[in-house]
C-alpha cells in the first residue's frame, strides 16, 4: 500500500465514481463499465473496509452542460469529511471541464482526501501531485473539445455531400447504396400521399387529424429500439400529422441542422437544451431535388405558409387563416392606421352583428383602440367584389367541385385496402406457421392457433369496415353534371344560399384576396376598404357607416316641451339623462345636470317627483329588474321582443312597465329562458347579496 494512504484514510472509506457520457456507450461499451466497477475490489485490496459506488451519472456528459446528481453526491460526501479516497478510471471520468475538476481537487485538499486512478495515487495537498492533477484536468478538457471539434467537422462535411445517414421519417428508407428512396411498402407510401392530399383539400392540419380519426385511418410511426428502426401503425395524433407536413424531406430535399442547442445559465451553471427549431435560412444543409419526393418544393413552401397562417396566437401582424364564424374577412382585415391585423368581435347572441376592430398598441397600459367598424356592410361589399371577379370562372369551379365530391371517399378506401391486404398476409402467415408445427406439441400449437384466430378476426373486422364504406358510397345520390353546371352559372345564388358553409366562403375569399386594409374617412362618414387581390391588383371600396347615437330625425323637441311632458314623472337625475339623450340643449348650450333640470322645473311651476305617490300601475326598468331577478339589459331585450309590454311618454324617455304584466306566462317563460342560459356558477346581484348576509343582521 502507498504511503500516501494512511490509517486515517482507511477509517473514512472510499468512493468509486462510475460514469459514461452517452446512453449508447452504456449499452454498447460494457467493458468500460466493468473496469470502473472493478475499482471497488481494488479499493478493498488497499485496505478500505467501506467502499461506496456512485453510478448515478451513467449516460451523462461530464462537460458541465447538464446536471450530474452523482457528481453532486460525490462532492457532498467529500465536504462532509467521510471520504478518504476517490477512485476513478481516469481523470476524464470525474469531470471534462475545469470548473468541476478544480473545485473537487480544492475540496479534497481541504479535507485530506486522495485521488486514485490507474496511474497512481495523488494527494492534492502535495505541490507535485496538485500540479499533476491540474495538468490531467486541463488535458481532459482539451481532449473533449478537440474530439468534439473533429467529430463535428467530419459530420458536417459528410452532410454537405448528402451522404450522412440519419433516422428518416415514415415513408423513406436508406437503400444499399446509401441513397434515400421511397419506402417500398405500398401501405406506408400511400398513407403519406393521402395525408398530403387531404391537407391540400382541407387546408388545416387539425382538419386532417379529425378526418383521419373519423375514417379510422392509421398512420405510420417510426420506433427506435435495440433491434433497429421499425414501423408501427398507430391511431392518428396531432404531432404526427404536423411533423409529416412540416418535414422538408417529403419534398425531395436533403436537410440537416434544422434544430440547434441553446445554453442558459441556471443556478450559476451552464445548461444546454436541444431541439430548438431554426429558420430555413439558418439550416446547416439544404439540398433540393436530392431524392424522389411525395410533393414538390413549391407545394412544401405553400404548405408552410398555410400552417403559419393557421397559428392564430403568433405574429400579430401576419395574415390568419379562415376558421368558420360569421365574419368573411377573419384573418384578412388589416388596420389602415397602425398596420396590425384586426380582430373580430361577435355579438353575445347568435345572429348579432360582428365588428372588426384594432386594439392598437395593447402592450402599453391605457392605450386606446385604433378603429372599429361593423362587419356586415364590409362583408357585403367585399363579397360583391368577389362575385364580380370570379363570375367568368364559375363553370370551371363547379366542375372541379364535382370532381372533388366524386373522389371524397377514394383516399379512405385506398388506405383501408392497403391495411386489409397486409392483414390478409398476416393471417396467411399465421396459418402457414400453424400448419408447420407438430399438432401433438400442444404448448406451441395452442399459441399459434390463438395468433391465427386473432389475425382472422382482424381481417373480418377490416372487411366489415370496407363493406360499410362501400355501402355509404353507394347510398350517396349521384351528382347531376347538368344541374351542377346550371348552378355554377349562377354563382351569386349559390353564394347567398342559406345552406352555404361559411368556411367555404372564407376559403374562396382567401384564394382570391391577400388582405383587406380598412380605414375610416371621418369627413364623409365612410369606411374605406382597400382590397389587395392575389394577382397584385387593388380595389378601393367605400361603405357608408351607420349613424349611431343620433336621435331620430323629425322628432326634435325643445327643452320646455320635454319638461312639461316628463316633469314630475321621474326624478330630476333621470330627466337630465333623458334630455341629454334627446340632444336637448339648455339655454346656454350646455348639457343638462340635475341642478339645471331642477331650476327649469321650478321656473315652469312643475311639482317634483314624489316617490311616495301611488305608482302601483307602472314601475321602472330598474324596479322590474329587481323583482324579476334579471339584469336591466335583459328587461330591455324582453321589451324589444314584445314579451314584456312597456310604454314611453316620448322617444328616449324612461320605460314604464305595467306591474300586472310581470305575472303573465309569457314574461315568466322569457325570464326562465334567460336564467337557463346562465353558467352554473352565475349569481345575480340580489342572490349574491342575500348569500352574504349573516343570520341576525
Amino acid at each position: 500500500m502507498s504511503q500516501k494512504i494512511t490509517a486515517e484514510h482507511l477509517c473514512r472509506g472510499a468512493i468509486v465514481y462510475v460514469r459514461q457520457s452517452t446512453m449508447s456507450q452504456v449499452v454498447e461499451h460494457t467493458e468500460s463499465q466493468n473496469r470502473q466497477y472493478a475499482l471497488a475490489e481494488s479499493a478493498r485490496a488497499m485496505g478500505f473496509a467501506s467502499v461506496t459506488t456512485i453510478d448515478d451519472d451513467l449516460g451523462r456528459s461530464g462537460s458541465g452542460s447538464i446536471e450530474r446528481p452523482g457528481f453532486q453526491k460525490l462532492v457532498a460526501s467529500v465536504c462532509a469529511g467521510s471520504v478518504g479516497a476517490v477512485f476513478c478510471l481516469e481523470a476524464s471520468r470525474l469531470a471534462r471541464n475545469g470548473r468541476d475538476w478544480h473545485h473537487l481537487i480544492d475540496l479534497c485538499a481541504l479535507v485530506g482526501t486522495v485521488v486514485v486512478d490507474h496511474d497512481g495515487i495523488y494527494d492534492p495537498r502535495l505541490v507535485n501531485d496538485r500540479l499533476l492533477l491540474g495538468l490531467k484536468g486541463t488535458m481532459s478538457e482539451y481532449e473533449l473539445s478537440l474530439l468534439r471539434q473533429r467529430g463535428i467537422a467530419a459530420r458536417d462535411s459528410k452532410a454537405r455531400r448528402g451522404e450522412l445517414r440519419f433516422a428518416l421519417p415514415p415513408g423513406y428508407c436508406w437503400n444499399e447504396l446509401g441513397q434515400i428512396e421511397i419506402d417500398p411498402d405500398e401501405r406506408v407510401a400511400e398513407s403519406i400521399r393521402v395525408l398530403f392530399r387531404k391537407f391540400r383539400e382541407l387546408g388545416s392540419a387539425r382538419q386532417v387529424l379529425l378526418w383521419a380519426i373519423q375514417s379510422e385511418v392509421k398512420l405510420p410511426v417510426t420506433r427506435h429500439g435495440p433491434a433497429g428502426i421499425r414501423i408501427e401503425w398507430s391511431r392518428p395524433a396531432y404531432h404526427t400529422v404536423v411533423q409529416i407536413l412540416e418535414h422538408p424531406v417529403y419534398a425531395g430535399a436533403y436537410v440537416f441542422g434544422r434544430t440547434t442547442q441553446r445554453t442558459a445559465v441556471v443556478d450559476g451553471r451552464a445548461r444546454k437544451t436541444e431541439g430548438h427549431s431554426k429558420p430555413m435560412k439558418d439550416w446547416s444543409v439544404l439540398l433540393r431535388d436530392h431524392h424522389p419526393g411525395y410533393i414538390t418544393w413549391d407545394q412544401f413552401e405553400e404548405h408552410q405558409r398555410m400552417i403559419a397562417e393557421n397559428t392564430h396566437m403568433k405574429k400579430r401582424a401576419s395574415r390568419r387563416s379562415a376558421r368558420g364564424g360569421r365574419a368573411l374577412l377573419t384573418g384578412l382585415a388589416r388596420c389602415g392606421r397602425c398596420g396590425r391585423m384586426m380582430r373580430v368581435n361577435y355579438g353575445m347572441r347568435a345572429g348579432h352583428a360582428h365588428r372588426y376592430y384594432c386594439r392598437g398598441d395593447e402592450a402599453h397600459v391605457g392605450a386606446f383602440r385604433c378603429i372599429g367598424i361593423g362587419g356586415i356592410r364590409i362583408d357585403k361589399a367585399v363579397a360583391g367584389a368577389i362575385l364580380e371577379a370570379v363570375s367568368e370562372h364559375a363553370v370551371e369551379a363547379a366542375v372541379r367541385a364535382a370532381q372533388q365530391t366524386s373522389r371524397a371517399g377514394d383516399d379512405a378506401r385506398r388506405a383501408l385496402a392497403c391495411e386489409l391486404e397486409e392483414a390478409r398476409y398476416d393471417a396467411s402467415l399465421a396459418a402457414r406457421r400453424y400448419e408447420v408445427v407438430d399438432p401433438t406439441k400442444r404448448l406451441v400449437a395452442r399459441e399459434l392457433e390463438a395468433r391465427w384466430n386473432a389475425a382472422l378476426e382482424h381481417v373480418a373486422h377490416l372487411e366489415e369496415r370496407a363493406a360499410l364504406l362501400d355501402r355509404e358510397v353507394a347510398s350517396r345520390p349521384a351528382i347531376d353534371q347538368t344541374q351542377l353546371m346550371t348552378l355554377a352559372r349562377d354563382l351569386p345564388a349559390a353564394w347567398n344560399a342559406p345552406g352555404t358553409d361559411m368556411r367555404t366562403k372564407q376559403r374562396l375569399t382567401r384564394i382570391l384576396i391577400q388582405e383587406v386594409v380598412i380605414d375610416l374617412d371621418d369627413n364623409t362618414n365612410e369606411a374605406v376598404a382597400t382590397v389587395h387581390w392575389t394577382g397584385g391588383r387593388h380595389t378601393e371600396l367605400r361603405v357608408a357607416r351607420v349613424n349611431v347615437g343620433r336621435y331620430p330625425s323629425g322628432q326634435h323637441f325643445s327643452a320646455v316641451e320635454v319638461m312639461r311632458k316628463l316633469g314630475g314623472q321621474w326624478p330630476d337625475r333621470e330627466l337630465a339623462v333623458t334630455m341629454n339623450r334627446m340632444r336637448c340643449k339648455s339655454p346656454d348650450g350646455k348639457t343638462w345636470t340635475t341642478v339645471r333640470v331642477m331650476e327649469m322645473r321650478e321656473r315652469l311651476g312643475i311639482a317634483p317627483f314624489d316617490p311616495t305617490a301611488s305608482h302601483a300601475e307602472t314601475i321602472s326598468v330598474e324596479e322590474a329588474s329587481r323583482r324579476l331577478g334579471i339584469y336591466g339589459s335583459s328587461i330591455h331585450r324582453l321589451i324589444r321582443e314584445g314579451i314584456l309590454p312597456a310604454t314611453q311618454l316620448m322617444p328616449s324617455a324612461p320605460w314604464q312597465v305595467p306591474v300586472a304584466a310581470l305575472d303573465s306566462e309569457a314574461v315568466k317563460e322569457g325570464v326562465r329562458a334567460i336564467k337557463e342560459r346562465r353558467p352554473p356558477h352565475f349569481k345575480t346581484q340580489q342572490e349574491a347579496e342575500k348569500s352574504l348576509k349573516l343570520p341576525g343582521f
